[in-house]
């Protein structure tokens, strides 16, 4: 039996497989509106055979945008666009849906991949960001405000305001955006945080914002519906966020009732030094689950291959495996993991392209 295509539970959301399509930002909102791309883009990989998928980070604020073309999910324009892109893709696919709620923080006002990325004053379409401290990401960014305690109690209500919409609009699972060095991640590391108030300095202070948005994202989303959260385990620089505080942090869910944890790492800081290759934030998980009673951990990272993927589960070392960059150059990656390990679900318009080596391989 194959431990990848175990059914398992988030809470009390079960999934068919331990196949997770990961958020994938795609940069192709109008002013936080989903647009016809996402239809498309989202269609596809619902109809992929895996056993969720989860959408690419959504603002819950303008203000908390990483490019001015994010998706967002802060008011009922964009719940309406977002609602007819969910409506048809739950017209044909029964994967269960998630959405990541997140805030860029300082790292918002950016402009897309493609054209490199880089800080956007306002006289070029961006906006003042703001922080935990009045520190930028890099020297080349404009400063951003250290957030008030008035401001900050808004962007917990604008997650709130924003999992409300995440209910109603279907989704069966949000996931709170902790990772990546934006806005929460930057509260958890002391390298983005010098803060004198009660969100900051301690482990304890820096891990508050965190545990109390999860704390009212849970009170809000439905008890038969699953909250989870994604962190980076680790900065990658001396004296950042580290393993040992994610631990710290992991253990603070798990009490707090959390449904999963979802482990990346980096973005934070340009000084960090990561060693990129084949499972190299599996270490993480692993570290991670180890500590874990009964919380499921998601592992992440340059995780390509259908027999990679199942020793991850089978060692132990996570419950669960995020696809991102592989499902976007695969979107039939579960299919294809299934012909070498397993049988899988695919929509009936599809059985006919079953190859004849692999007869058997959908579940009709």
């Amino acid at each position: 039996m194959s431990q990848l295509f175990t059914p398992m539970q988030l809470g009390k959301l079960s999934l068919s497989n331990r196949i997770i399509i990961a958020p994938m930002c795609q940069y192709s909102a109008e002013q936080g509106k989903a647009t016809p791309w996402h239809r498309i883009h989202l269609g596809h990989l619902s109809l992929s055979g895996a056993g969720l998928l989860i959408i690419e980070a959504t603002a819950v604020e303008a203000a908390g945008r990483i490019t001015p073309q994010d998706l967002g999910l802060w008011d009922d324009e964009t719940e309406q666009a977002l609602a007819e892109t969910i409506n048809d893709v739950k017209r044909y696919a029964t994967m269960p849906l998630g959405i990541q709620l997140g805030h860029a923080g300082r790292k918002a006002s950016c402009d897309v991949p493609w054209r490199g990325g880089g800080f956007l004053t306002p006289q070029q379409g961006g906006w003042q960001t703001s922080a935990p401290s009045a520190l930028p990401y890099s020297e080349n960014d404009g400063a951003p405000l250290a957030l008030t305690k008035a401001r900050i109690a808004e962007i917990k209500q604008a997650f709130i305001d924003s999992a409300i919409r995440a209910d109603r609009l279907g989704f069966e699972l949000v996931e709170i955006h902790a990772a990546h060095g934006y806005l929460l991640h930057q509260f958890l590391s002391p390298l983005s945080n010098q803060r004198d108030d009660e969100y900051g300095g301690s482990l304890e202070n820096r891990m508050r914002l965190v545990l109390e948005i999860y704390d009212e994202v849970r009170r809000v989303f439905p008890r038969d519906k699953a909250v989870g959260v994604r962190i980076s385990a680790s900065d990658w620089v001396e004296g950042g966020w580290d393993e040992a505080q994610s631990i710290a942090l992991s253990k603070a869910l798990e009490a707090a009732g959390c449904d999963y944890i979802h482990v990346s790492s980096g973005g934070l800081s340009p000084q960090q030094q990561i060693s990129v290759g084949p499972n190299y934030q599996v270490p993480f998980a692993a570290g991670i689950k180890a500590a874990m009673t009964t919380m499921p951990v998601i592992a992440v990272g340059l995780i390509t291959e259908a027999q990679q993927a199942e020793s991850i589960l089978t060692s132990g070392q996570a419950d669960a495996i995020a696809l991102a960059r592989a499902m976007l150059y695969d979107p039939r990656w579960p299919w294809h993991a299934a012909a070498e390990l397993v049988k899988v679900q695919a929509p009936p318009q599809y059985w006919r392209c079953e190859p004849h080596e692999v007869k058997g391989l959908f579940n009709l």
